[in-house]
């Protein structure tokens, strides 16, 4: 199935992105592909953590206590970790150091810079990043190698099939899930690393923002969240075949075997 097919009959409502890159040192030329239906950028916060936790061990001395925010937040997207390395380290030097790796730049948000989460990015900026991530990784990078490691520890409960829909049982992904009280939608998104030996690096990301609009559903769906309760079954029922779709064309866009 090709993305006209995946997107073409969505709520005009609805955002989705997705995005691949294929690279490495001693492979074909670098292949991009990407789609975009709605907005130009969205808040997609759970996939940067793995990002965050990358670049914020190098600024904090105690590597034990790195290790113990760094770990849950990509293993079990944890925000509570997630926000002490963004607090302890400072948002804008993450980022800088985000760019200074990756070439990616990104803002903090508006208002309270404390909520990570806003921030906005764009499907082919992540991929990017992530190319960065994994190639560091294979280069002999060992706080790279940990984040991705932790990534391949990700339980299938929070993957939404997307090792399955990239056929590829150990890769490295990071996925996420969210619905503001303000939003009329709800948010999910996945990111997939295939590493292909030495420095060649596959990695897809897709990202959604669909339509939840019905009052009774909304409401749910909130009490859950405030009762700190799971909500990864309704996700997967608006958005789990989209994004496999997604990330399963996209795979095929950039020739991924």
């Amino acid at each position: 199935m090709g993305f006209n097919e995946l997107i073409g009959d969505l709520d005009h409502s609805a955002s989705v992105q997705a995005a691949g890159i294929r690279r490495g040192y001693g492979g074909p030329p670098a292949r991009t592909v990407s789609v975009r239906s709605g907005l130009t950028r969205l808040r997609c916060a759970s996939l940067l953590k793995p990002l965050y936790a990358w670049v914020s061990a190098a600024r904090i001395a105690d590597d034990a206590r790195w290790r113990r925010h760094a770990e849950p937040a990509v293993v079990i997207s944890s925000n509570a970790d997630t926000l002490n390395l963004w607090l302890a380290v400072g948002p804008r030097v993450i980022l800088d150091d985000l760019r200074e790796r990756t070439g990616v730049s990104w803002a903090t948000p508006n208002g309270d810079p404390s909520r990570f989460g806003s921030v906005e990015v764009a499907a082919e900026e992540v991929a990017v990043a992530y190319a960065a991530l994994a190639q560091a990784a294979a280069a002999g990078d060992p706080i790279a190698e940990t984040v991705l490691g932790w990534m391949g520890d990700v339980d299938a409960g929070q993957a939404f099939g997307a090792r399955e829909a990239a056929r590829a049982p150990q890769a490295a992904v990071k996925c996420g899930w969210y619905g503001a009280p303000d939003e009329t939608c709800l948010r999910t998104h996945v990111v997939a690393v295939l590493p292909r030996g030495g420095t060649k690096v596959t990695v897809a990301v897709a990202m959604t923002a669909l339509p939840y609009i019905g009052e009774h559903d909304r409401e749910t769906y909130r009490d859950r969240i405030a009762q700190g309760l799971p909500v990864e079954s309704e996700h997967e029922k608006l958005a789990g075949t989209l994004l496999r779709g997604l990330m399963a064309t996209t795979l095929t866009e950039l020739g991924h075997e």
